[in-house]
């Protein structure tokens, strides 16, 4: 059946709109896609140079750079066995955000086209959760304090753990955002 002069010209106003630059859906998409790639490249940094990033692991559980405090060394896990099993975990853990992500960011096109976000946003949701839980519990809270890392001069990683709590969290509150643009959530 052929579209009509009303049928194209709401279709067309609807495309228009989503897609206009500026509006809250794309910037959403666009964040998500930022946060996709970046992901994706620490993943295949992790994988590729599987060795820096294990040794970082491995002295911030093993507490080795840390005061040596005696009143929190019995938190050290020294058995490289267990650190690289918490490593491989973390690369798990980011690959599988990672590609949630990237399915988000697929699903932003026809989204945008459809005005319909609710599958996209929840998706694209679940990955910046697990990002903010992998950086902000897992680096933050566990390894800058309960292993002390904020001690270590040499194998600190909270600002780096802070830069991605805050592109994930920046993200995360644009796909979270109010707006009219959700009109079919």
């Amino acid at each position: 059946m052929p579209a009509t002069g009303t049928t194209r010209a709401r279709t067309r106003a609807v495309r228009d709109s989503a897609l206009t630059l500026g509006t809250l859906p794309v910037a959403a998409a666009v964040l998500t896609a930022t946060v996709a790639l970046y992901l994706l490249l620490v993943v295949f940094g992790n994988i590729t140079d599987f060795g820096t990033n294990q040794q970082f692991v491995h002295h911030v559980l093993a507490m080795d750079t840390t005061f040596h405090d005696r009143n929190l060394m019995w938190r050290a896990i020294t058995s490289p066995a267990l650190q690289d099993t918490a490593y491989v975990l973390i690369i798990i853990w980011e690959a599988l955000a990672a590609l949630l992500l990237l399915v988000a960011t697929v699903w932003w096109l026809p989204a945008l086209w459809r005005r319909d976000f609710t599958r996209v946003r929840r998706a694209a949701t679940l990955g910046l959760l697990m990002m903010l839980v992998l950086f902000g519990v897992g680096f933050i809270a566990i390894g800058g304090e309960w292993f002390a890392m904020w001690q270590s001069k040499a194998w600190n990683g909270l600002d780096a753990a802070i830069r991605n709590v805050t592109l994930a969290g920046l993200a995360l509150l644009v796909v979270q955002l109010p707006s009219a643009h959700w009109s079919a959530d």
